[in-house]
């Protein structure tokens, strides 16, 4: 994948106002969960590896740089839904024009903000992994790492921080999650604007027991598949 420059001043980042017992209290809580999780799902993690392996060529794995917490960078882990070598010009044009339009919702009327409607890069098996969301269980190991937590902001892709003005920057206050407050309202039938500022909403009122709320609502919008481009 084509590595970009960028830079983005992160002067405007503020440090969530969390206690430090809420904090540990937190920090438990992702790891016991992300643990146990791929614990129990380790047949599945290796029927869906052995899928993808069966399906076409390249690794089981897909990795990415995102920016994470204060945007420091990091390596984001998704089971791989592309062909292998997939040009990622397409959707770093698709996202930064939803940016540019973020004040005109009616430029982007179908919703969807992170898949392109018709993308011929995704694999048989990756579209059944992107409906069930499947695809996002690498980032178990992620939490484990410390990298991400349960709950947060969605990562954000390098390109996309390029472009965000100020107002935006205040998502990276907290560390990015496997879900989150976006990912429970709505997801992609939100616009963009919509959905930074729920990311922000949350980094600014974030608790541990509106992670586990949050947590708790994941599960159904999953089961249901609601949102899902």
């Amino acid at each position: 994948m084509e590595a970009h420059q960028f830079v983005v001043d992160a002067s405007n980042v503020a440090a969530p106002a969390s206690g430090r017992l809420e904090a540990i209290a937190r920090r438990t809580l992702d790891i016991t969960v992300a643990v146990l999780a791929l614990l129990l799902l380790l047949p599945l993690i290796l029927l869906v590896a052995i899928a993808i392996r069966c399906d076409s060529k390249g690794p089981v794995l897909f990795r990415q740089r995102r920016l994470g917490e204060q945007m420091t960078p990091f390596t984001v882990l998704k089971f791989r839904t592309m062909t292998t070598g997939a040009d990622s010009t397409p959707h770093r044009q698709y996202v930064q024009g939803m940016i540019r339009r973020a004040e005109t919702p009616e430029a982007n009327p179908q919703g969807s903000l992170y898949k392109l409607a018709v993308d011929n890069r995704v694999t048989r098996i990756g579209r059944v992994l992107r409906r069930s969301s499947i695809d996002e269980l690498p980032q178990l190991w992620n939490v484990v790492r410390g990298q991400m937590a349960l709950v947060g902001p969605r990562p954000v892709i390098p390109y996309e921080a390029e472009l965000y003005p100020d107002s935006y920057l205040r998502r990276f206050a907290v560390k990015p999650g496997l879900t989150g407050l976006w990912q429970v309202s709505g997801r992609n039938e939100r616009t963009y604007d919509e959905m930074v500022h729920l990311d922000v909403e949350y980094a600014e009122t974030n608790s541990l027991w509106g992670d586990v709320l949050i947590l708790g609502k994941t599960i159904g919008v999953v089961l249901r598949g609601k949102g899902v481009a």
